[in-house]
C-alpha cells in the first residue's frame, strides 16, 4: 500500500499508521498489529452487543446528565448504524487477543466515536464519551451474556422448536408401523416407528427446557461493576438504569448480577449455557447416527428408511448417495463437544476479580448455538421431514426376529423360551415355526401371543 491508504492516529502510547478508510483509531490498530493468529474474528452478534451496551449507556448517561444530548444522541445513532449491518470489516481484530477483549471494547469505542463525531458535528471521545460509566471488564462479560441470549431467543429456541415439531409430526404419520428393536445393535423387543421417534422429541424437548433453565443467569449482567465490581466511575443508578434501557432495546428480561464480583470474575454462567448446549449436541449426535444407521445399506446394512437423495455420494461409485445431513449434523455435535471443552478452560481462567479467555468463551459459545440452531432446521427440513419408510424391510425383520419368543417368557419359562430362539437362529427358521414345534400351544395362540404390533404395548400376554 502506498503512503496515502493510511492516516496518523495516536492514542496514550503515540502514534501509529491505520488504513485511511477504517473507521477504527489506533488501539484497535494495534491489537490487529499484536494478534496476527488464526484469521477469526469476533462475531457479529458480539460486536452488535457491545453495539446494544454503548447506545444504552449514552442514553443513560444523558438521563443522569453526565452526557449532553448532542453526543448522546449521536452515539446511539452511530451504534443503531452498525446494528443494522454491514460494518463487520471495521472490527477486524482477531479473537485470540487480551484475555479481558479490551481490544474489542476499544475497537467498538472507537469505530462508534468516528462516526458519531461526524453526525454530531464535534468530537466525540472513545474513552471519555461512547466508554463513559463503562469499563471492558463488565462491558464484554455483559455481551457475552446478551449476545449468547439474543441468540437462544432469537435462533436457537426456534430451531429446536422446528425439529421437536418434524419429529412429533412424522412420529404420528408413522404410527402404526412395528419394527425391530435393537440394544446393543442387536435385535431386541419391537417398537413402533412413533415410540421410536418419540425418545428423539423428548431429547430435544429435554433440551429446550435445559437451555431455558440458565437464562435468568444468562439475563443478569455484569454492567455497572466497572473495572472489578466496586462501580468505580460509573453513577450509583447506572447499573439499573442500562439494564432497563438495554431490556426495551433487546426485548429480554434484564437485570444487574446480584454480584457484580462474581459476575465480572467469572464465567459460571456461560460455561453452564456451554454445558446444556453440550447435551443438546450429544442429542443431536444420537439422532443423527440413528437416522444414518436406519438409512444404512439400503442391500447391505439395515435399509429401514431412505432419507432424501441431496447429492452424489462418490467421485468414482456411480449412483452412491449418502446421508450427508446426518453426518454434517454429527460433526457438528463434535465442535460444539469441543467447544464446551475450551469454555471449560476458559471458565477456570478467572483469576482474583478477573476471567481472561473471555473472547475465546465469546467466540466459541456463539459459534456453537449457531451450528446447533443451524444444523436443526437442516434435520427437520431434509432428514426427519422427508424420510421414507421401507416397510417391507421392517417386516422380514420382524418375522425372523427370535427376540419375540421372549413374551412366551411368562407362559414356558426363560429356558424353554431360551432354548426355542437359539434354535430359530440357528436354523435360520421363523420363531413361529419353531414354537409350535417346541410347545403345546398352538399355532393360532402363538399367533396371537407373539403378534409384534401387540408387544409394542407392553405388559404380560395373556
Amino acid at each position: 500500500m502506498s503512503k496515502s491508504s493510511f492516516r496518523q492516529e495516536s492514542d496514550s502510547m503515540g502514534s501509529l499508521e491505520v488504513p485511511v478508510n477504517a473507521l477504527y483509531a489506533a488501539q484497535t490498530q494495534r491489537a490487529v498489529n499484536n494478534f496476527p493468529i488464526s484469521g477469526l474474528v469476533m462475531p457479529e452478534g458480539f460486536i452488535h452487543a457491545i453495539c446494544f451496551i454503548k447506545e444504552s449507556a449514552a442514553a443513560v448517561n444523558l438521563e443522569l446528565g453526565l452526557l449532553d444530548s448532542n453526543r448522546s444522541k449521536a452515539i446511539q445513532q452511530a451504534a443503531q448504524t452498525v446494528r443494522s449491518g454491514g460494518y463487520q470489516e471495521h472490527f477486524p481484530i482477531d479473537v485470540f487477543q487480551t484475555g479481558s477483549a479490551t481490544s474489542s471494547n476499544m475497537n467498538v469505542n472507537e469505530v462508534l466515536a468516528n462516526m458519531a463525531s461526524k453526525i454530531a458535528g464535534e468530537e466525540v471521545l472513545a474513552n471519555d464519551h461512547v466508554n463513559m460509566g463503562q469499563s471492558s471488564n463488565d462491558t464484554i462479560p455483559s455481551a457475552i451474556h446478551l449476545s449468547a441470549a439474543l441468540a437462544i431467543d432469537n435462533r436457537f429456541l426456534p430451531a429446536m422448536l422446528l425439529l421437536q415439531s418434524a419429529i412429533d409430526k412424522k412420529a404420528e404419520a408413522l404410527a402404526g408401523i412395528t419394527k425391530t428393536g435393537r440394544t446393543h445393535l442387536m435385535d431386541a423387543m419391537p417398537l413402533t416407528l412413533e415410540q421410536e421417534l418419540s425418545a428423539w422429541s423428548a431429547q430435544v424437548s429435554n433440551n429446550i427446557d435445559r437451555i431455558r433453565s440458565v437464562l435468568p443467569r444468562l439475563h443478569a449482567l455484569a454492567q455497572g461493576g466497572t473495572a472489578i465490581g466496586t462501580g468505580i466511575n460509573a453513577h450509583p443508578e447506572f447499573k439499573t438504569r442500562i439494564a432497563l434501557v438495554l431490556s426495551d432495546l433487546s426485548g429480554l428480561a434484564l437485570k444487574p448480577n446480584n454480584n457484580l464480583f462474581e459476575s465480572i470474575a467469572t464465567q459460571d454462567t456461560a460455561v453452564e449455557l456451554s454445558g446444556q448446549l453440550k447435551t443438546t449436541a450429544v442429542s443431536i449426535m444420537k439422532i443423527a447416527n440413528d437416522l444414518r444407521w436406519m438409512n444404512s445399506g439400503p442391500l447391505a446394512g439395515l435399509g429401514e428408511i431412505a432419507l432424501a437423495a441431496l447429492q452424489p455420494g462418490s467421485s468414482i461409485m456411480p449412483g452412491k448417495v449418502n446421508p450427508v445431513i446426518p453426518e454434517a449434523a454429527a460433526m457438528v455435535a463434535a465442535q460444539v463437544i469441543g467447544n464446551d471443552t475450551a469454555i471449560t478452560i476458559g471458565g477456570q481462567s478467572g483469576n482474583f476479580q478477573l476471567n481472561v479467555m473471555l473472547p475465546m468463551i465469546a467466540y466459541n459459545l456463539l459459534q456453537s448455538i449457531d451450528l446447533l440452531a443451524n444444523t436443526a432446521i437442516l434435520l427437520a427440513e431434509q432428514a426427519i421431514a422427508n424420510f421414507e419408510v421401507r416397510e417391507s424391510t421392517l417386516d422380514v425383520a420382524l418375522a425372523r426376529n427370535p427376540i419375540l419368543v421372549t413374551a412366551l417368557n411368562p407362559i414356558i419359562g426363560y429356558a424353554k423360551a431360551a432354548e426355542i430362539a437359539k434354535k430359530a437362529y440357528k436354523e435360520e427358521r421363523p420363531l413361529l415355526d419353531v414354537a409350535e414345534e417346541m410347545t403345546d400351544i398352538s399355532r393360532a395362540e402363538l399367533e396371537r401371543l407373539l403378534d409384534a404390533s401387540k408387544l409394542t404395548e407392553g405388559g404380560i400376554q395373556e
